[in-house]
């Protein structure tokens, strides 16, 4: 059994913020979310998440994807660890993980795991130039680690080790909780440190082991704005890079920001100044203009999406939009449409081949396939209290600054003049005209032209 336990329970002071540190976002996903994906991609089979801080928020958040255990007062890492009493009995191994280092990775995850496989307890270090105020790792000769020196508790000689505890750990799961027992809290913070377990392996005869990180950049812990702006950066430039090398044209990478859960087909060009989230995917052949922002959605094949906002929706092939378009709510486009400048769908299905071309509201609404909606139309879907539903059937013609009053259906091949107010059916090839009669009055319009300018 490989097992996971993640140190989520800090606030996290120096993010100057109400939310649980760990819940934080890099390249729009909490830290420990990247944290938990990447255990599964090295074959973790259990996870469990260590809260106190706002721990209903991120319970809530990552609902289903893993285990939880509450650590209230928060007293130390070694406390922590201790509350995750549901995998006591596990044979196995063991990964411990600070939840504030989200740009962990499978490879070096999988890497811990096959060291711990010839040892009791494996540190995860880092070389660095400036050590500043980390833990240092003391070896012994034979390369084995002998302790972990906290930074206030280091000698000159110790303060001069550059190399560091990153605060990632893999265990020998039985003989982790057995001498978790162990670890004390005779120091002026009265808190159990999980670093007390290197003497404490080595007092007992077993074997610890440290192996260093091969990226840096990897390894760093998120401690306020700035550090997870560099968290955020690296990873992007990660996703970026993959995806480069998988034949996407990034116009310009240094701003272009794609989400760890994007997908993309071939032949995808994307401009710059385009923010892509969620569990988005662009399909062969269509590009994203400047401006864009697409968040869990699917777009098809040969599509154009200009300087325009989709959320929750799927576009079907060769369908252009934009620019400044909204289209949102699970909302459907079949192939070959055209959603134009101004224009928001919410919940609507819009069919095949259909056009929908500036400054039109459509809500909650079944439009058919071969359908013209003119300049300035609206569904009046909500009466207040009730969204209620409109249908558009095939080959229908809406003329331009008409609302349509739900509920109500036009028929197939059915014309509905521009400037009405449909509040009923129209049936199949019918002609709806709902407009006051015009009437003009002669002379009327200069005599309040000058009424209104004062004139005499």
């Amino acid at each position: 059994m490989k097992s996971a336990i993640l140190m989520a329970a800090g606030k996290g002071t120096r993010m100057h913020s109400d939310l649980p540190k760990v819940m934080h976002q890099v390249c729009g996903k909490p830290m420990i979310a990247h944290i938990i994906d990447q255990c599964k991609k090295a074959s973790v089979e259990r996870i469990v998440t260590v809260v106190g801080y706002g721990h209903e928020i991120i319970e809530e958040a990552m609902q289903g994807q893993c285990e939880f255990a509450l650590q209230m007062p928060q007293m130390g890492t070694g406390h922590a660890v201790m509350q995750a009493r549901q995998l006591e009995e596990e044979d196995g191994l063991t990964l411990v993980v600070n939840g504030d280092c989200p740009c962990i990775q499978s490879e070096t995850l999988e890497q811990l795991l096959k060291e711990c496989e010839s040892a009791d307890m494996v540190v995860l270090s880092a070389v660095v130039e400036d050590a500043r105020s980390y833990g240092r790792i003391v070896r012994k000769e034979d390369g084995t680690i002998d302790r972990i020196v906290e930074f206030k508790d280091a000698t000159d000689e110790e303060k001069a080790i550059r190399e560091i505890n990153t605060g990632i750990y893999c265990f020998n799961n039985k003989k982790l909780f057995k001498h978790l027992k162990d670890i004390e809290n005779n120091n002026a913070q009265k808190e159990y440190y999980i670093t007390d377990l290197v003497e404490i392996f080595n007092r007992n005869g077993l074997t610890v082991k440290a192996t260093i990180a091969k990226n840096n950049d990897e390894v760093a812990g998120v401690n306020d704005c700035y550090e997870l702006s560099l968290a955020d950066k690296w990873m992007r430039s990660r996703i970026n890079e993959k995806w480069m090398r998988e034949g996407v044209t990034f116009v310009n990478p240094d701003v272009t920001y794609v989400g760890s859960d994007v997908t993309f087909g071939h032949d995808v060009t994307l401009y710059p100044n385009i923010t892509l989230t969620g569990k988005t995917y662009i399909g062969d052949g269509s590009t994203i203009m400047p401006n864009c922002w697409l968040e869990n959605a699917v777009i098809g094949k040969n599509c154009t999406i200009d300087a325009s906002r989709i959320i929750d929706s799927e576009l079907k092939d060769e369908i252009t939009v934009g620019p400044f378009a909204h289209i949102r709510g699970h909302s459907l486009v079949e192939s070959k449409n055209r959603v134009g400048n101004f224009v928001e769908f919410k919940n609507n299905h819009m069919g095949y081949d259909s056009r929908c071309a500036h400054l039109t509201y459509l809500g909650d609404c079944e439009i058919g396939s071969h359908v013209n909606i003119g300049c300035g139309v609206v569904t009046v879907n909500y009466d207040g209290k009730n969204k209620w539903h409109t249908t558009v059937k095939d080959g229908a013609f809406i003329g331009s600054n008409s609302n349509l009053i739900a509920p109500v259906t036009v028929g197939e091949n059915s014309f509905v003049a521009c400037g009405s107010t449909i509040t009923d059916n129209v049936d199949d090839e019918d002609m709806a005209i709902a407009r006051a009669r015009q009437i003009n009055k002669e002379g009327y319009g200069k005599a309040y032209l000058d009424k209104v300018r004062g004139n005499k």
